[in-house]
């Protein structure tokens, strides 16, 4: 909000309760000014592309709680040739907490088996045999690295590109920078958010402005198929009604909007109205998946047990993308005190995670590949870091690690069936080709038409960006 505390008479007046300030004339031209305003808000956005984008949308699968990489798709067999050996290995968390990292440690195997997949050859171990038959899909990075060491911190680094400061999220820079495809729908939404860890500060907009948000549908720990898009059904009366109704309302709050010019918050609150009434028929469609064939609702492991949850929020993102939502998030974790994919004590489990997911990863993939999206859509795979090769206090799990750790993505003009990058022989620290998390929003942004360096937003006296003053493009990645 601009300015100081507001007044009691301020607060009537931004309540629409200063009526005499309006005059009879502005009703008479509600729908016009309607129009207007509409058109002042979106320049607040930036102005586009600054180049000729591969790709308009993403989805971005986000594994809470950091999948390990070495029991997944960075295959190390030094790990099975030194198993139970104790060997020194620095030691994040306790460098970060003594300032001393060096310590022997047990190595440990992973509990499962990789093989080749696909004509890229591409390792992938048992605990995701869906994924694994779109090897020649993917393109892996290897050699991903990140900052903090801790959920807390490493998630906001993933979403915002900072460890502690209040900063946007990756949506909505991107909102900001190429707008919404849709009219009807939000451009940037989250399908069950955790609240931890960031909570809404992963698809919040800080200082840029509100209408960037992210829009929450369901939350962690909520089955999908109860996720709903709050106060969507419209009140009672006829269309005619509530669209006389609403222009009046918009007429008063254009009124206050031409008094407090420039007021963030009030404009992406005027705007939403608009948007609300424009959802009220067109959103309805999109949630329902009462039209899909039982073989895509199969496809993603709809109506089993241990894939429906996920199947629903993979199967609710391609819809997304298909009505027009630039920027989609899919968590899988919850809101535990230990988010989904942390093991420190208990690695078998990571089993479990994955067969929730493994299938409705698969399902997207394919079904975006046979509409013809996977080729103009990025589906981003990973979580906010890695875990060590070795037993954490010589027991069943492995800690945190933001050395060395895979992510994926696939379409949206990423090189297919190709790796990059390389961890140690252990699977602990990237050693080459190795790609930062800024690098990683700066080439994902690149390939959406955005120049990281030219995306900012001037705030308290300075320009920011989302990979602040660092980030490269990863060429490397890319197939032009």
């Amino acid at each position: 909000m601009n300015g100081g505390q507001p007044t009691r008479r301020q607060f009537l007046e931004r309540s629409a309760c200063g009526f005499g300030a309006l005059a009879f004339s502005a009703l008479a031209g509600q729908r016009a000014a309607a129009e207007q305003a509409a058109s002042a808000l979106s320049a607040t956005a930036a102005t586009g592309p600054h180049h000729r984008p591969r790709a308009k949308r993403v989805i971005f699968l986000f594994m809470q709680g950091g999948v390990s990489q070495v029991d997944s798709f960075d295959f190390k067999p030094r790990l099975a040739a030194d198993d139970g050996k104790k060997m020194p290995f620095d030691d994040a968390r306790l460098r970060a907490n003594t300032g001393s990292g060096d310590s022997a440690h047990r190595v440990m195997k992973s509990p499962w088996q990789f093989a080749q997949y696909g004509e890229s050859g591409r390792w992938v171990s048992d605990l995701f045999p869906e994924t694994a038959r779109h090897a020649d899909d993917l393109c892996l990075l290897h050699g991903l690295h990140t900052e903090g060491v801790a959920h807390g911190p490493a998630t906001l680094f993933l979403h915002c590109g900072a460890t502690s400061f209040v900063r946007p999220s990756m949506g909505a820079w991107v909102l900001y920078g190429l707008g919404s495809e849709s009219e009807n729908l939000p451009g940037f939404v989250t399908i069950s958010p955790s609240s931890g860890n960031g909570g809404a500060r992963n698809f919040g907009t800080a200082f840029l402005p509100a209408e960037f948000q992210g829009t929450a549908l369901g939350r962690a720990g909520m089955p999908a198929a109860q996720a709903r898009l709050r106060n969507l059904a419209p009140a009672e009366g006829s269309p005619a009604f509530e669209r006389d109704e609403l222009d009046r309302l918009q007429a008063l709050n254009h009124a206050q909007l031409q008094r407090y010019a420039g007021d963030d918050e009030l404009e992406a609150a005027v705007r939403s109205y608009e948007l609300a009434w424009r959802m009220q028929s067109h959103a309805p469609q999109v949630l329902d998946m009462a039209g899909e064939s039982a073989a895509t609702l199969a496809l993603y492991g709809i109506g089993q047990t241990e894939t429906d949850n996920f199947g629903r929020q993979c199967l609710l993102a391609r819809r997304m993308c298909e009505a027009g939502v630039r920027y989609v998030q899919v968590t899988y974790g919850d809101n535990t005190a230990n988010p989904a994919w942390d093991q420190h004590s208990n690695l078998p489990k990571h089993a479990e995670h994955a067969r929730a997911v493994d299938r409705p990863i698969a399902g997207l993939l394919a079904d975006l590949k046979q509409r013809g999206l996977l080729e103009d859509t990025i589906v981003w795979w990973g979580g906010e870091f890695g875990r060590t090769p070795y037993a954490q206090n010589n027991g069943t799990g492995r800690d945190h690690n933001p050395l060395g750790f895979t992510v994926w993505l696939a379409g949206g003009g990423f090189r297919p069936g190709f790796a990059f990058g390389e961890t140690d022989e252990f699977g602990h620290r990237a050693i080459a080709g190795k790609v930062h998390m800024h690098d990683l929003h700066a080439t994902v942004l690149h390939q959406l038409g955005l120049n990281h360096e030219q995306l900012t937003y001037r705030y308290a006296g300075r320009n920011f960006r989302l990979t602040d003053v660092f980030g490269r493009v990863v060429r490397e990645v890319l197939t032009t």
